[in-house]
């Protein structure tokens, strides 16, 4: 008989006694009502009057699926996401919604569509980072009420029709080569301005173009094979007719 009530006891206990992990929480309710949060350990609750609920507060990463939005200049886009968020406020996270799970990923996604809706093409493509900030804001805010805490949004990718990413490549290959031009255009013009700077040199100097002339006739001496025929340079035929005029 002893044994028997020993061997009930102990179940009862067994069965009263509660292991609430590192990571978790666990929500007490008596008699339907909230009444505390217990802390990771073993914890004992009153059979049929009390129950409770585990509730993980380790931060989640969740993926926010393909969105088809529309940006702000009218170009069709996909949009996909990584949101990263705990439970700050365990009783809140199940007292104030049903599933913040869904709940969580449902209101990112919504958001995530709006904020597209909101911006250009060029400003989706450019600015990610201060768009994926916007995102956790508003949904930061919107899920304090139910003890979520946001810790971070992330756009993994933004996809585009075909059509649009052939007149993207196109737009970056005109630009490009209109950088190409430009530059060749800047080292043509330096080029014609240390050439007339030298002209200008050789103009000012007395017999400086003539000994340029013998100069260059020197150069193409080197190789044998080559052909030379000089032209008298005007300052000397000026100086034979200056003689002839004197005699």
């Amino acid at each position: 008989m002893f044994w028997t009530i020993g061997a009930v006891l102990l179940v009862l206990v067994l069965s009263c006694l509660k292991q609430v992990n590192q990571w978790e929480r666990g929500v007490v309710f008596t008699m339907g009502r909230y009444s505390y949060t217990m802390s990771p350990g073993w914890r004992l609750l009153l059979p049929i009057f009390q129950t409770f609920k585990k509730v993980d507060i380790r931060i989640k990463a969740v993926d926010v699926p393909d969105q088809k939005a529309i940006t702000r200049d009218n170009v069709s886009v996909t949009v996909n996401a990584v949101i990263y968020y705990k439970v700050a406020d365990a009783p809140k996270a199940v007292i104030e919604v049903e599933n913040f799970y869904y709940a969580v990923s449902q209101y990112a996604q919504t958001t995530m569509r709006n904020i597209v809706g909101e911006v250009t093409l060029d400003e989706l493509l450019g600015q990610r980072d201060k768009i994926a900030e916007r995102i956790k804001e508003i949904v930061d805010k919107e899920t304090d009420e139910w003890g979520i805490k946001v810790n971070n949004v992330e756009l993994k990718d933004v996809s585009l029709p075909e059509s649009m990413e052939r007149t993207i490549a196109k737009q970056a290959e005109a630009e490009r080569e209109k950088r190409a031009v430009i530059i060749n255009s800047e080292g043509e013009k330096a080029a014609a301005e240390n050439i007339a700077a030298a002209a200008k040199v050789l103009a000012e100097s007395d017999g400086a173009l003539h000994l340029r002339t013998l100069q260059s006739i020197n150069d193409m001496s080197s190789d044998q094979s080559n052909t030379v025929v000089f032209v008298t340079p005007v300052e000397i035929l000026k100086a034979f007719a200056g003689g002839f005029k004197k005699e």
